[in-house]
């Protein structure tokens, strides 16, 4: 299964892509035609592999462009250049998932981060096969960044340069410029790169950020070389950009929170400012109780798991879609919650061990068409308190507030950015913190929400959002193909 990560598809969630959400499985010499319906979307998404793992290597970028005639909202770039950042492994990556499914503990780290799919020259490996971009002193390029990175955060930058980020996640932005940025797994920056430094060679290059003490990760850096053809004579050896340390938090969320809509005539917002449906889920690192005769790899000899509102979500055995439409019951329930089961202090140094074991099912939320929703992330500390970068299927959203601790409802509202806020469809919920975000739910079908940490996903860090129809027929779901694949 494919997925147009961020492509909204209205009305069309049949060939939206993950598995057992709104299809099953292609069955290996089948065939299965996927239509993809563009909408609002303006600059840099892209596609990957939405089963297993296997997005470490099938994924590739989607660039929109504005509509004939239209300029863009900058300076008009002399090239554009896609870089996707990403992670590799010298086993099979399946094997590496069995693994780690099989344990009950973390996964092995990745032997490499990659640009463009080459570790650089740090690797001996691809020392002659690294990204060499070229750029003529005095021209501007748009560099169109995707992590597509399974399960790390990433800094980015480049040598005595600065980044203009101009657009995220297919939206334009104010234009903020910066020596480095930070990208979480799903995201997608739009930068001016403009060659503006004496001729020479600088390294780009990018390296995880973590958030969560005592978790293992891949401390390699990735490597890839801006060239300027003009004349110059080399340095000995070319600059490496300075990114922050792996931990500096502040550097990472003061760049992913330094973002503002661009909210021009051509490019308004529309924050809900009316909200109809308030929710506020915890997100959550969960152990669950070692099976008798196994041994588990995760803290205390238990198993690791993951949650949203204390319930690790299960997936059925047929996709959720398809129950729906059909109304086939037994399939999954509607009780996703508005509010955690148990109300306690989320971000607190020490919370008991029973606060650790989730509910494992699967619940759905059921939207009404054309509400205003406000979905408030809430990180916990229970075993380990990490940043978690939350996508969801179907919708873009406004990104209206941010902080650490645990999130007032009387006084944190009071701070919300209701006139430029960013438009994502991932954002990232900081270690101990919260975010909220603000979406109409115009958009009727079954659409997923996980974390885009491949880990947590598949501890079940995830749900389903069921948009019901609206009463004209363009407010309905689409027909199913006839060629979906069967359960």
């Amino acid at each position: 299964m494919l997925i147009r990560h961020g492509v909204r598809q209205p009305r069309n969630p049949w060939t939206d892509g993950p598995e057992y959400i709104t299809q099953c499985p292609i069955q290996p010499g089948s065939s299965f035609s996927q239509k993809v319906i563009f909408s609002k979307e303006e600059g840099t998404l892209w596609w990957h592999a939405h089963s297993g793992w296997f997005r470490t290597t099938v994924h590739g970028a989607i660039i929109i462009y504005p509509k004939p005639g239209a300029p863009y909202p900058f300076t008009k770039p002399l090239a554009d250049v896609p870089i996707i950042l990403g992670e590799w492994w010298k086993e099979d990556i399946v094997k590496i998932r069995q693994d780690f499914l099989e344990s009950g503990g973390q996964p092995r780290d990745s032997d490499a981060y990659t640009i463009n799919g080459q570790p650089g020259d740090l690797h001996p490996c691809s020392k002659q096969s690294m990204l060499k971009l070229e750029v003529k002193r005095g021209n501007t390029y748009l560099l169109r960044i995707i992590n597509a990175a399974l399960n790390e955060i990433l800094f980015f930058g480049i040598a005595k340069h600065s980044l203009t980020v101009v657009g995220a996640d297919a939206c334009y932005t104010k234009p903020f410029t910066t020596p480095y940025i930070a990208i979480a797994p799903g995201q997608t920056m739009d930068c001016l790169l403009n060659a503006d430094q004496q001729p020479d060679r600088y390294y780009m290059a990018a390296r995880a950020y973590l958030s969560g003490a005592g978790v293992d990760f891949d401390h390699t850096t990735t490597t890839a070389m801006v060239h300027y053809v003009d004349p110059y004579w080399p340095s000995p050896s070319p600059d490496m950009p300075k990114l922050p340390d792996f931990n500096d938090t502040s550097a990472a969320l003061n760049c992913s929170y330094s973002i503002r809509s661009l909210n021009s005539q051509l490019h308004s917002v529309a924050v809900p400012r009316v909200i109809t449906e308030r929710i506020l889920t915890t997100v959550s690192v969960n152990t669950l109780p070692c099976p008798a005769n196994e041994t588990c790899e995760g803290p205390d000899g238990r198993r690791l798991a993951a949650s949203l509102s204390n319930i690790s979500f299960v997936s059925p055995h047929i996709d959720v879609l398809e129950a729906y439409f059909y109304q086939i019951s037994g399939v999954f329930g509607q009780r996703f919650p508005s509010f955690p089961p148990t109300v306690f202090n989320y971000t607190a140094d020490a919370l008991p061990v029973e606060l650790q074991i989730p509910r494992k099912g699967t619940q759905a939320r059921v939207l009404r068409f054309n509400s205003n929703i406000e979905i408030v992330f809430q990180g916990t500390n229970l075993v380990a308190g990490i940043d978690h970068p939350m996508h969801l299927h179907g919708f873009s959203f406004y990104v209206v507030g941010w902080g650490f601790g645990n999130f007032d409802a009387q006084k944190d509202p009071l701070n919300y950015n209701l006139d430029d806020p960013q438009l994502r469809n991932t954002i990232i919920v900081p270690k101990n913190g919260w975010a909220a975000i603000r979406f109409k739910a115009d958009n009727p079908g079954v659409w997923f929400m996980h974390c885009h940490f491949e880990r947590h996903m598949s501890w079940g860090m995830e749900t389903v959002f069921i948009v019901r129809s609206g009463r004209g027929q363009t407010q309905r779901v689409l027909p199913p193909p006839p060629d979906m694949p069967p359960c």
